[in-house]
This record gives structure tokens, C-alpha cells and sequence, in this order.
């Protein structure tokens, strides 16, 4: 198993990732991954003990998008945006939000869908947005409502960090 610089497994218990784990720094200034139930992380000065999560000491995978991710253009990332921001939502909103012709959102949806950039949603209850009709539920039937597949996280958060 990989880790970030700077830590080590224990080799007294083991630890696998899904482990509740603390650590502690060694005097080489190593941080050493335990298991949170091991006997000799309790023989370890406590103020030297720290809790951890594999998050913090995995290395980040760095992501890398299909030879797809270059054939989106603005009105694609703008379209993947209005989804991140407002979740579920069906072509004719989103046309009107982003004051893009309906036919153009229709064929993009479809595209981004063929991509697994957006998935289609079963049909569902759904609240309508505050601001249109207060407390209304209606489910939806006449639309095809999209949101973000995971794909199309990965893609719209890869795309805003090189803007940056």
C-alpha cells in the first residue's frame, strides 16, 4: 500500500485501509499508523498521539480525462455547471437559465448522456425549486430530467481547476 511521504504502517498491527487508525510521530519524525485499538499505540506518550483518516494519508490520485473531454465546448461546461449547482433538472430549464436555444440544450443533454457525463433520472417526486412554487411536489412526467454522473464530476472539477 502507497502512502504520503512522511508515514509508515505500523507493523505490529497492521493496519488496512477501513481501519479506524491514530498515529503518533517517531523521534525520526515519521509518522507511524496504527490501528486505534492497538495495545502499544496506548503505551505512547498521549500528546504525541494523533487521529487519522486514510484520506489524509493516502496520496491523491490524480485525475486524467478521456480524449472526450476535449470535444466539450462552453455551452457543454456551462450546461454540466447548471446541473452541479441545481441538481436534477430538464433541457427547457436549462435552455432558459442559460439563455441557450432549447433545441441546442436538447441535443447537448442527449450528447453529454451518450458521453456518461449526465445519466437520466427515473421518474420520481420531485419539490420544485424555491422561488418557482412554494412547497409544491410534483413527479415528473413529461420531461427527461438529467443530473452529474461521477464522470461528469471528475470532468467538471478538472475543467474548473485548470481555469483557475
Amino acid at each position: 500500500m502507497s502512502l504520503r511521504e512522511g508515514y509508515s504502517l505500523a507493523g505490529c498491527c497492521s493496519p488496512v485501509k477501513g481501519d479506524a487508525i491514530s498515529g503518533y510521530y517517531s523521534h525520526n519524525q515519521v509518522m507511524i499508523v496504527h490501528r486505534q485499538d492497538c495495545p502499544n499505540l496506548a503505551k505512547v506518550v498521549p500528546s504525541r498521539v494523533v487521529a487519522l483518516a486514510w484520506d489524509d494519508i493516502m496520496p491523491e490520485e490524480s485525475f486524467t480525462p478521456d480524449a472526450d473531454y476535449h470535444d466539450l465546448d462552453e455551452l457543454d461546461w456551462r450546461i454540466l455547471g447548471h446541473h452541479q449547482a441545481m441538481g436534477v433538472d430538464y433541457s427547457l430549464v436549462v435552455a432558459r437559465t442559460l439563455h441557450a436555444s432549447r433545441d441546442d440544450v436538447f441535443s447537448r443533454h442527449r450528447r453529454l448522456r451518450s458521453l456518461k457525463l449526465l445519466k437520466r433520472v427515473e421518474p420520481l417526486m420531485m419539490q420544485y425549486r424555491k422561488g418557482i412554487v412554494k412547497n409544491k411536489w410534483i413527479k415528473h412526467r413529461n420531461h427527461t430530467y438529467y443530473e452529474l454522473t461521477p464522470k461528469g464530476i471528475d470532468y467538471l472539477e478538472y475543467h474548473q481547476e485548470r481555469k483557475k
